[in-house]
């Protein structure tokens, strides 16, 4: 394991994750991982999204190029070089979003959230601020809104709202001071995440093309959510140690759970875990259900899920955004990792709803 902390406070938790359970972790990557990164950084340099070579190397220390190519190991190269560069912009705008300044409040995020939702549903309503960034977005939607099919942009935009919803809601709650409860934090954790944002361009990709009464049913979108929050979970445990700085602390897992246990987060990431593999253990369940009478078209996007779920893993363990956060490190450090372990059972294997009424639903969902 290569991990940078050359300055900056002793981490909370250390820098050793317990080991990760994932069933269906095939370590997959798109074959055109290498060229889609070498073309999303041009049209990054092209718009200048970056003010200068400090952030523009943190930037790319997202490795949002691998993440999407881990996530979609297969599927058409233009749409997910779009994908990618929607992603390098979104982290632009998250790492803004979620800086844990004083300076970013609730109305900023607000404000912010319907003028870029707007620019989406409506191509030069001018509400946005000139700027690279504004550029930039206007390039990503004019080419979103030509791909996409109208049923596709339209869960794109949902999607969309949904990230910014979650993330204006997790904004609010720092400047009350307020940790969520992990009931409050598990019903709000996929949203913050952007996991809808996410899938819309995984089955673009893959031209996954679900009915919408298939898409959303009940069985298929508890399914989609225990996904969401498996890698929300999976996030919280690599981005820790980036964001142990601010203050109010970071919402994430293991502050919530130690809160709700009264105990350190260090102690709580063994519980946190527990939690995490108990909804990795309905996931397994569910998808396997569902695959039993499974469409084609289905069964594609039980498989993307799982890519989602899998390709999180394996590019959080490799990105300096992670591994050598900056809250620690003047600049990135290629080739850090977190140098995880796995395991073939998961910590909690129970079967029994997690006592989380929010996502209490899910297991409702299971035959008998």
């Amino acid at each position: 394991m290569t991990v940078a902390t050359a300055h900056g406070h002793p981490s909370r938790i250390g820098w050793e994750l317990p080991p990760f359970y994932c069933p269906f972790n095939e370590k997959l990557i798109h074959p055109k991982a290498a060229e889609l990164e070498q073309r999303a950084v041009e049209w990054i340099d092209a718009f200048g999204i970056y003010p200068d070579a400090t952030e523009r190397a943190w930037g790319l220390a997202t490795h949002s190029a691998d993440f999407t190519a881990r996530i979609i190991p297969y599927g058409d190269v233009e749409t997910i070089l779009l994908f990618i560069e929607w992603n390098y912009w979104a982290n632009a705008v998250d790492d803004w979003q979620d800086s844990g300044s004083a300076a970013t409040r609730t109305a900023d995020i607000a404000d912010h959230s319907v003028r870029l939702v707007r620019a989406i549903e409506a191509p030069g309503s001018a509400l946005l601020p000139p700027s690279p960034l504004t550029e930039a977005l206007d390039d990503l939607v004019a080419r979103t809104r030509a791909l996409l099919t109208p049923f596709q942009l339209r869960r794109f935009t949902e999607g969309t709202r949904d990230w910014l919803f979650g993330a204006g809601w997790q904004t609010a709650n720092t400047e009350r001071n307020l940790m969520p409860s992990l009931n409050e934090f598990a019903a709000m954790r996929m949203s913050v995440n952007g996991t809808r944002f996410t899938l819309t361009w995984c089955d673009a990709a893959n031209d996954i093309r679900l009915p919408a009464d298939v898409l959303y049913s009940a069985p298929v979108q508890a399914l989609t959510d225990a996904a969401g929050f498996i890698v929300s979970c999976d996030n919280d445990l690599f981005s820790y140690n980036k964001e142990d700085h601010q203050d109010p602390w970071e919402q994430n897992l293991l502050n919530v759970v130690a809160q709700h246990l009264g105990c350190t987060p260090r102690e709580a990431l063994v519980p946190a875990v527990a939690l995490r593999d108990r909804a990795m253990t309905f996931f397994v369940r569910m998808r396997a259900q569902l695959a039993r009478d499974a469409d084609e078209q289905l069964r594609r996007y039980l498989d993307s899920l799982g890519h989602y779920v899998a390709g999180c893993i394996e590019w959080q363990n490799l990105a300096p955004r992670y591994a050598s956060p900056r809250n620690r490190n003047e600049l990135p450090v290629e080739g850090s990792s977190y140098g995880i372990t796995w395991r073939d059972t998961p910590s909690d294997g129970s079967a029994e709803p997690l006592p989380i009424p929010a996502i209490a639903w899910w297991w409702q969902q299971l035959d008998a």
